[in-house]
């Protein structure tokens, strides 16, 4: 292979949008760095800033449940529209939204470190601002001024070190950011201490009781410290040092036992170096998580050392794919951790995010995770399970409000709190969708398989899955199968009939994975559980010789959608595969082919990219990618956005893409390894090292441009496997604690 891939990215300039900021996050505070050298400012933001509306009725889910007989026999007897008044008749209501929580500005006057007034060197002296991906460290240095920023996944503080040889700094938390409420009540406090001084900013929501406090404490080396309200003036000073974190709170925050907390940071370092002493602390965690996996595509040097807005303008070469795999790995990580990613990650600039900046459950929130297991990041997985495990007792109301059994029923919005289903419409019924549970259980389940343990949280919430649909599986057609009524695609709706309607192929599946995989771990039900998803019926295909959308007859697809849920069997589950079930396999792809790209949303393309590497595509694989990387969804921060050329901040595609590249090269279940099954010819060359698969092995893999492969597999368990290379397949017996050496020819 060529020289180590970059890890990191850079800008020869200040970011002059917040969407082109580079980014640190610790999965509880996030951050946006602007770099500039005579007006930095950090947007600070966290996990938990969600406004409040001030109404928790409406986030309660409908109580429908006694109607729900009368909408199955109607839609059961051909009723097309009956879904429709499925309601309780609320208009459609938004979850809370995310936003950031103010900014922290660094102005500095003009020449404060120059040695004299008039010196030009200050304008003239190369600028560069970067973001290292193993550190977590965005920089900023123009002469002889240098900024550091990093977020502490080990003391959850945001971490930032400005230096100059006679540094000037006029510093303030700053709320005026986008979108900002008029009503929003600040407060601001700064007062001197023995290090410098301490910041606070109080906002409190309009008519509300919930606030969040931001407070930074301010370490100065050299030069002093005087008040200038709502902030500081620092003069003459060699360094400053900034401590800063966030709190949402009821009342008032005691900002005391805050500022103390803050300095007991410092006394847990070296008084000498306490920056270098905390980010120390902080990549025993960020470097250990980030270095399980990398991927080098032999890119040109010369291309590895482009800024990376440069890069996005060369879509065709494998250096950019290289840095958006890093990116997306780090993103992700620093994304994950109170919570997983939002469908803005951790980040936001703006209060009117899209959407509310929320959990989209329903595609978003999946393909952003969809890497966790195989690109070795537990953390992402812990993150996601955090948040199913904390709603379980709102999905639980879910079930017994809308469909009046026992079990869970996940929402398709949430904004990270409330896991009510509340979000719907007659055009969204969001309310219907029931194969929520199973589609958020899958990462977990994935997880333990590639750990070989039981998560007990995780299998108790399988068996609360399998009780929903043994309480509602009991309607069935005329040939005695079960039906799933009603039943809903997200976000589509048959060409012939209203969007609420029966059998829609991810709820098959869904309902098929959710008794199977809770009877596996539940052998006490397992007998029940099992006789009822063999009463399921079978898929579809339609007369385009396409797996239909819906397998009731008579449904007629519509195939220009950005979602892709009917092909829920081939990805995430291994329910149609090429090698089990070839003939679903072919229906599936031929599904695939028809499927339009609607409004160009990236997750549609990179949810179709997934689903062509299961099946084989590699050409398909390429073409998603191209989408994506022709179509300038890139940000210069690498972040990346909903729609073609930069529209809406969004990080499905950057938290997504990652997955699309493991996925075209590795593939595992817990007793298959499907080697190079999707390898697109952009690709001819490289090493993917660090893998985990779900038959418990590590894996390294190395592919040339003759079609020959070595791949080397590290297992932590004994067992057997079927191996699938483009040369064929075999069985391939692996002894724990023994390596493997795999070798594929030539073509």
């Amino acid at each position: 292979m060529s020289a180590t891939p970059v890890h990191g990215t850079w800008e020869p300039e200040p970011a002059a949008r917040w969407e082109d900021a580079f980014l640190s996050g610790n999965g509880h505070h996030g951050v946006l760095v602007s770099g500039d050298p005579d007006a930095d400012r950090v947007i600070v933001t966290h996990h938990t800033l969600v406004r409040p509306d001030g109404d928790d009725g409406h986030r309660r889910p409908p109580a429908l449940a006694a109607g729900l007989t009368a909408l199955q026999d109607r839609l059961l007897a051909g009723d097309a529209t009956a879904a429709e008044d499925f309601t309780d008749g609320r208009p459609l209501q938004w979850v809370r939204p995310f936003h950031p929580a103010f900014q922290l500005r660094l102005n500095r006057p003009p020449g404060d470190d120059t040695h004299h007034p008039h010196d030009t060197r200050r304008t003239h002296a190369p600028y560069r601002r970067a973001v290292d991906f193993t550190t977590g460290e965005t920089t900023a240095a123009r002469g002889d001024w240098t900024s550091r920023v990093f977020v502490s996944r080990a003391d959850d503080v945001i971490v930032q070190r400005v230096t100059a040889p006679r540094l000037t700094l006029d510093l303030s938390l700053d709320p005026r950011l986008p979108g900002a409420p008029a009503g929003l009540r600040i407060g601001h406090g700064a007062v001197l201490a023995p290090e410098g001084a301490l910041l606070t900013l109080r906002a409190r929501y309009p008519g509300s009781d919930l606030a969040y406090t931001g407070v930074t404490l301010v370490t100065v080396t050299g030069g002093t410290v005087r008040l200038v309200p709502p902030g500081v003036l620092v003069e003459g000073a060699t360094e400053v040092l900034l401590l800063t974190r966030v709190r949402r709170h009821t009342g008032e925050l005691d900002t005391v036992a805050e500022s103390r907390a803050l300095r007991d940071l410092l006394d847990g370092t070296s008084h000498a170096a306490p920056y270098d002493g905390l980010l120390a602390r902080h990549l025993t965690r960020h470097r250990t998580a980030y270095d399980r996996v990398t991927l080098d595509l032999a890119a040109d040097p010369a291309e590895r050392a482009l800024p990376g807005s440069e890069l996005l303008a060369r879509p065709g070469g494998p250096a950019l794919l290289e840095r958006l795999f890093a990116a997306g790995r780090y993103h992700l990580l620093s994304a994950s951790g109170l919570l997983p990613p939002r469908l803005t990650g951790l980040w936001t600039g703006d209060w009117n995010t899209a959407w509310s900046g929320a959990f989209t459950t329903n595609a978003n929130l999946n393909l952003q995770t969809a890497s966790a297991a195989a690109a070795a990041l537990p953390e992402v997985t812990e993150a996601h399970a955090a948040l199913v495990h904390r709603q379980l007792p709102d999905w639980r109301d879910n079930a017994r409000e809308i469909f009046g059994t026992r079990g869970v029923v996940a929402p398709s919005h949430t904004d990270g709190e409330c896991g009510h289903t509340h979000h719907f419409s007659r055009e969204y019924p969001l309310h219907l969708w029931t194969a929520g549970a199973d589609w958020l259980l899958k990462p977990l389940v994935d997880h333990d398989e590639t750990r070989d343990a039981h998560d007990p949280r995780t299998t108790a919430a399988l068996a609360e899955a399998a009780l929903f649909y043994e309480d509602f599986l009991h309607r069935t057609d005329e040939h005695g199968h079960l039906a799933v009524v009603p039943s809903y695609s997200p976000e589509n709706r048959p060409a012939n009939a209203s969007w609420g309607t029966l059998n829609a192929a991810m709820d098959l599946s869904a309902a098929r994975h959710a008794l199977l995989t809770a009877a596996d771990r539940h052998p006490e039900h397992a007998d029940r559980w099992r006789a009822l998803a063999d009463r399921l019926p079978a898929h579809r295909v339609n007369a385009d010789g396409a797996l239909a959308e819906w397998a009731w007859p008579g449904l007629a697809d519509t195939y220009d959608h950005r979602h892709l849920s009917h092909l829920y069997g081939v990805w995430p589950l291994e329910e149609i595969n090429p090698y089990d079930t070839p003939d679903l396999a072919e229906a599936a792809h031929r599904a695939l082919e028809l499927r339009g790209a609607e409004n160009d949303s990236a997750h549609g393309h990179l949810h179709h990219a997934l689903v062509a590497a299961r099946l084989r595509d590699g050409d398909r694989v390429a073409h998603a990618l191209g989408r994506v990387l022709d179509g300038d969804y890139f940000h210069a921060s690498l972040m990346s956005a909903h729609y073609p050329h930069r529209d809406v901040y969004n990080a499905d595609a950057a938290h997504a893409l990652p997955a699309v590249l493991i996925e075209m090269l590795v593939q595992s279940t817990p007793g298959r390894l499907v080697l190079l099954p999707a390898l697109p010819a952009s690709c001819p060359q490289g090493e993917l090292r660090g893998v985990r698969t779900r038959f418990g092995a590590v894996l390294d893999l190395t592919w040339r441009p003759d079609g020959s492969a070595t791949a080397v597999l590290r297992p932590d368990r004994t067992r057997r496997i079927e191996l699938r290379t483009p040369s064929g397949a075999e069985p391939l017996d692996l002894v724990a604690g023994e390596d493997r050496a795999i070798s594929v020819p030539a073509r």
